[in-house]
């Protein structure tokens, strides 16, 4: 007897499971100076237990979404938890950085599993307009919730366990996880199976792969260094293939002509801007507060708050605004409101800046990613057949994943190299370069090494070092906050000019072979 599944079950079970993969990046970050204390990581191998994860992640996204449509989604998401929460909680175990980066690695394979078919399997539950809107905005709520809520859990169980109960902690929620999609969630997948596309499989997991891993390496290599050049140019000949290669398909995993689509391609390409600002975001506040306002990982969290919630509202209220609206009213001021955020901050931004004010600041700010992120991301549902979804689905969080990697990337090299340039003018000639050196490595090295100075005596050294390190990373936030606000103000500009108002009329999905033709509306075509 089919079952019609209940879907605020359906909706908690799907967004739990989203809500975990975003948590897992902002837990992981906060322990990374615990795993350089504890496990003796060099900052090589810290950056490479985040960047494996992203790695794989990046490569097997358009992959998973494409076997998800091909096998059922709800099973994938089942695999990828599994995958993601035992991967975790072998993390736990690591006794080294290899084991821990391997653990990363495999933990990013059921990322990459999990994530893609959330965001499919509520838009086949969810199929009216305001139902999926809805739906989509909640979703997007789950990201903007980690950004705060991370920091916040993460700090918690350092404080009061080690380093290894935070991959612990995702093992149990991850099991939990599984039961609820299990019971709630309906199985969905391609109604007419076809064979597997085997090359662009591999050529859009190659393409992803290397593009993010040149874009990962490219700050230390150097933009223009042969070894990047080659990179982008190898990333470039993969994609050209991928594109070749699905146009002759009979049945391609990625329909490429949806790309001619403005509700498809200008929406993600205001995804991808909109997580370039949000990771820029998260990379230069998060230092700010925690170097330079000396807030534990606990406290930051907890002044995060305001732009969590305020992505989440704006998430909510994006949605739904832009079914009255238009989705291109809605992205366009929401990239606005990011711009708006940070100039001002460029502008304003100091040492000893009223807490207050900055929350101001960033409630502008999340609203504005709420307001972009998710009616783009329900253009780009809607312009994909519901056969697709799982595919669709993919190339949204690829673009987020992309997006958020490059503006790491670039807005860390805006910000590395005038840090670096300003602190060789501030400090004091007399300092001699066994000082100087670790000093321009980060701001925290260079905090780290006024301290040890003032510890042994050396006041005036460390007052110097430290003053300067303060000024050169003001100057550096500055600018990269203008480069962010820059970027996003494009943004708004070429979603004004090229996104279309509404999302396409999306046609109702085919009845799925195993029932009657005669079984009745969409609802009935849900099975447990």
């Amino acid at each position: 007897m089919i079952r019609e599944p209940s879907k605020p079950l359906v909706l908690v079970a799907l967004l739990t499971a989203s809500f975990v993969i975003n948590l897992d990046t902002m837990l992981v970050n906060v322990a990374l100076p615990t795993l350089s204390r504890e496990l003796g990581a060099t900052t090589s191998q810290l950056q490479w237990v985040v960047d494996a994860y992203n790695l794989v992640f990046a490569a097997l996204l358009l992959t998973s979404g494409s076997l998800s449509d091909r096998f059922g989604r709800k099973g994938m998401l089942l695999a990828g938890l599994g995958v993601f929460g035992l991967a975790s909680f072998a993390g736990g175990y690591a006794t080294s950085m290899a084991e821990l980066i391997a653990a990363r690695a495999v933990m990013g394979l059921g990322a990459a599993m999990t994530f893609p078919a959330t965001l499919s399997l509520l838009t086949g539950v969810f199929t009216s307009r305001k139902e999926r809107a809805m739906s989509i905005g909640l979703w997007g709520a789950t990201g903007g919730m980690a950004i705060a809520l991370g920091p916040i859990v993460g700090g918690f169980l350092l404080e009061h366990y080690s380093w290894s109960s935070v991959f612990y902690a995702l093992g149990p929620v991850s099991l939990g996880v599984i039961i609820l999609v299990a019971r709630y969630v309906p199985t969905f997948k391609d109604p007419a199976p076809h064979r597997l596309d085997l090359p662009g499989l591999v050529l859009s997991g190659g393409f992803m792969g290397l593009l993010v891993y040149t874009v990962i390496e490219a700050p230390d290599r150097g933009w223009t260094s042969t070894a990047s050049l080659l990179g982008f140019a190898g990333a470039a000949v993969v994609l050209v293939a991928f594109i070749v290669g699905e146009r002759r398909a009979d049945r391609p995993m990625l329909d490429v002509r949806l790309f001619t689509d403005m509700r498809f391609s200008a929406a993600s390409a205001s995804v991808t801007i909109a997580f370039f600002t949000l990771f820029g975001f998260i990379f230069l506040m998060t230092q700010y507060f925690q170097f330079v306002r000396t807030y534990s990982p606990l406290a930051t969290g907890v002044r995060l708050l305001p732009v969590a919630i305020s992505v989440a509202v704006g998430s909510i209220a994006g949605t739904r605004l832009a079914v009255r609206l238009g989705t291109k009213t809605m992205v366009a001021a929401g990239l606005a409101l990011q711009a708006i955020f940070y100039f001002w901050v460029a502008g304003d931004i100091t040492p000893t800046f009223s807490y207050g004010i900055i929350a101001v600041q960033m409630v502008v700010y999340g609203l504005g990613m709420g307001l972009t992120s998710a009616p783009a991301t329900e253009s780009i549902m809607r312009a994909v057949g519901a056969h697709q979804a799982g595919v669709g689905s993919a190339v949204n969080d690829a673009t987020r994943l992309l997006g958020g990697t490059v503006g790491v990337a670039v807005l860390g090299s805006v910000y590395a190299s005038l840090y670096a340039s300003r602190l060789t003018t501030a400090l004091p000639a007399t300092l001699p370069h066994t000082l100087t050196d670790p000093a321009h490595q980060s701001i925290g090295a260079a905090y780290g090494l006024s301290g040890y100075l003032a510890a042994h005596g050396q006041n005036d050294a460390a007052q110097a070092i430290h003053q300067a390190a303060t000024n050169a990373f003001d100057h550096g936030l500055s600018i990269g906050c203008v480069v962010a606000g820059a970027v996003a103000a494009v943004g708004a500009l070429l979603a004004a000019a090229f996104l279309p108002a509404q999302p396409a009329q999306q046609p109702e999905p085919p009845t799925r072979p195993s029932e009657p033709a005669h079984a009745g509306s969409h609802r009935k075509d849900l099975t447990r």
